[in-house]
């Protein structure tokens, strides 16, 4: 499931890497919660929720139904 994650990940990180930012995968959760941490302009970005739930959790969740849901963590 790893392996999936970070494929749906390495191909969103191209978007955020072209507005200054960056996202890291921190972990998967044993309840299935994929843990990222946004870095860079993503961080302190206002549009960062939206970014995370509509572009990065919609993608992951589209590759992996598994998965519950994406959090940002620090």
């Amino acid at each position: 499931m790893r392996d999936k994650v970070e494929e749906a990940i390495n191909e969103i990180r191209p978007r955020l890497q072209d507005d200054g930012g960056d996202i890291e995968l921190v972990g998967i959760t044993d309840d299935n919660v994929v843990q990222v941490r946004l870095r860079g302009a993503c961080a302190g970005c206002p549009g960062a929720a939206m970014t995370l739930k509509m572009g990065v959790e919609r993608l992951i969740r589209e590759k992996v139904p598994e998965i519950k849901y994406v959090e940002n963590v620090k």
